[in-house]
């Protein structure tokens, strides 16, 4: 796809791109494919599907207690347990706002290691790593920010989300499904969002604006974006996901280039 080779004009030393179509083929890559690059917050997609098989797999229930007190694995899931930011301290009830948390996926990780009696790190690689051959990708420290991977590893986890083989599709539907509608709150690097929809560990674009994704992408879209440069995304109306990895930090530049990006990429599916 020549769409992909803008990442040549991005700001960056290093960056590699895929886009995958939901029949799992590979639309186009560019970039070193196994370069590992640090993942930052599009680790939450990875942890949120290992919570997923978890719940498939009897160990744990989305509606059970975890986390603060009132809160449950999908308030954790949702950015709707209260947790503060970066800090395990309460800082409104659960379900009253959307409070985007690294601690409520520390929390998160937390409660599965003791559901099922396995290091949260291992069973993220038992459960969703292994199964799908991303043998490039780790988590060394928090289940919200510490992943590494590669675009090729990605690519393969866009593949599942959009066919799914670990998971139910309806479970998958779930988690791209807005939990607690109509809260407002912060989407990091982009301000309040009235409302900051969001399903089971993806964010769901809706109508937000100003938005990482492209302007013509679809309301439906959902996946991630991460402060060291990176994102996953997934259009369900055009039947396909991206990815790109980079190594520059998220900031102004990345604000101004990623939605014409998608959009090219967009435009050339179509």
């Amino acid at each position: 796809m020549e769409s992909l080779a803008l990442i040549e004009k991005w700001p960056v030393t290093t960056a590699a791109a895929a886009v995958v179509r939901a029949d799992g083929a590979v639309a186009g890559t560019h970039g070193p494919l196994g370069h590992r690059f640090p993942l930052a917050s599009v680790t939450k997609p990875l942890a949120a599907y290992a919570a997923l098989v978890a719940y498939e797999e009897g160990a744990v229930e989305l509606d059970e207690p975890a986390g603060p007190e009132g809160s449950t694995v999908r308030h954790l899931l949702a950015h709707t347990s209260g947790l503060a930011y970066d800090e395990h301290r309460a800082v409104s009830a659960p379900g009253e706002r959307r409070t985007y948390s690294n601690a409520g996926f520390e929390a998160l990780a937390d409660h599965i290691a003791r559901a099922t009696d396995i290091p949260f790190e291992r069973y993220l690689h038992q459960a969703v790593l292994e199964p799908l051959g991303m043998t490039s990708t780790t988590l060394e420290g928090s289940a919200a920010k510490d992943g590494v991977s590669t675009a090729a590893d990605l690519a393969l986890f866009a593949a599942e989300v959009q066919s799914p083989r670990l998971l139910d599709p309806r479970t998958v539907l779930t988690a791209m499904t807005v939990v607690h509608p109509g809260l407002d709150g912060l989407l990091p690097g982009y301000g309040r969002q009235r409302p900051n929809d969001w399903g089971l560990g993806f964010e769901i674009r809706d109508a937000k604006s100003p938005h990482w994704t492209g302007s013509s992408s679809s309301p439906r879209t959902f996946g991630h974006f991460g402060q060291s440069g990176t994102f996953l995304w997934i259009d369900p109306d055009a039947g396909a996901a991206c990815v790109a990895l980079t190594d520059r930090a998220f900031g102004p530049w990345a604000i101004e280039a990623w939605p014409p990006f998608t959009d090219a990429v967009l435009a050339e599916l179509r």
